[in-house]
């Protein structure tokens, strides 16, 4: 092999590895099974409190210091208060297929939800991708949860690939 042979190799091989890593990098993060988390912080909901949702106006950005686990995620609320009530029914407030888009799933495909872009429906808490995602959930819900609830289980199932 000769030296011009071995630097094309060596070069080769370095931007290999380079596209590799930036694919782990890029790559979203799933803590528990389902649940989205900012591939930054490891926070559920991009840190927003999900107790807020139900009893303030906007929701409310969590802090560090009032920070729970549940299913392997941190979470973080803006009191020690919304915590509390969030370890005791985390169901009730957790938002719906873990953070992932309502509409996204109801059309058959995984997308995060963005906390800021949301929907109270029922007493449950849905994100969206998109603006026009929420609007074109809100045409029809009840149809768009039994479609969502249904490709959620299929994406859920052990070995199921998004």
């Amino acid at each position: 092999m000769t030296a011009i042979m071995r630097q094309i190799r060596k070069q080769i091989l370095t931007i290999a590895g380079l596209l590799c890593l930036l694919g782990a990098l890029s790559a979203p993060v799933a803590a528990a099974p389902g649940i989205v988390v900012d591939p930054f912080t490891g926070v559920a909901a991009s840190g927003y409190d999900p107790v807020s949702y139900f009893i303030e106006a906007e929701p409310q950005r969590g802090r560090p210091e009032f920070e729970a686990q549940w299913q392997d995620v941190t979470w973080y609320f803006a009191s020690a208060a919304n915590r509390d009530v969030f370890l005791r029914t985390p169901d009730i407030y957790a938002p719906q297929f873990g953070g992932h888009a309502a509409m996204s799933l109801a059309r058959g495909y995984l997308a995060e939800g963005d906390p800021r872009i949301f929907v109270r429906y029922r007493l449950k808490l849905y994100f969206f991708y998109s603006v026009g995602n929420r609007e074109a959930f809100l045409l029809s819900p009840d149809a768009a949860i039994a479609s969502a609830e249904a490709n959620w289980q299929r994406f859920s199932a052990p070995g199921a690939a998004p």
